[in-house]
């Protein structure tokens, strides 16, 4: 299982906000499948229009505010959505970029490509698939791309399919992490 490294500025926040290393764990594992879902993407849809260092950035801080609210680390929550919103914002980072830590967990039809598939890999890391998210990014792709509905369908349900090839393998290497 290959897991790159979180971005240089991404780990620097991460050590200053005192980030456990379950929560550095878990951003990477989503940060490594943004990788692999832009990649696919990129592969398939070379004109599709997304910013992808946005992605990249949401998946490896999208749960940061977590840091702040760590019972919800593991148990139930939402309140690290906006503090996490608040913690980057208040770092430097810009509101556009922000913004994941609060719209990861509550994406729908309307949201931004960019904020539908940082939620995807912070599902798919897992194994999970979510219908509503896939039927969104489905639509969305299919109207950027001129793809057919159907055909964007397999593409994305075969990635998400071999993404979760490796989910067991991705919790058990989260869980060797210390809360």
């Amino acid at each position: 299982m290959k897991i790159r490294p979180l971005p240089g500025p991404v780990n620097e926040l991460l050590n200053q906000v005192g980030a456990s290393p379950r929560l550095v764990a878990h951003l990477a594992l989503t940060h490594e499948l943004a990788l692999c879902i832009v990649q696919r993407l990129a592969e398939q849809w070379p004109g599709l229009e997304y910013d992808r260092q946005a992605v990249l950035f949401g998946a490896a801080t999208h749960d940061i505010g977590k840091t702040c609210c760590p019972e919800e680390l593991t148990g139930p929550g939402k309140r690290h959505e906006r503090v996490g919103e608040e913690l980057l914002l208040r770092a430097g980072f810009r509101p556009e970029d922000a913004r994941f830590a609060r719209t990861h967990g509550q994406c729908c039809r309307e949201s931004p490509l960019e904020d539908l598939l940082v939620a995807l890999a912070d599902t798919a890391w897992k194994g999970k698939r979510d219908n509503a998210l896939e039927d969104a990014l489905v639509e969305r792709i299919s109207r950027a791309s001129g793809e057919e509905p159907w055909r964007v369908y397999l593409v994305l349900d075969d990635l998400i399919m071999a993404l979760g090839h490796e989910a067991d393998a991705r919790l058990d290497w989260q869980r060797q992490h210390p809360v």
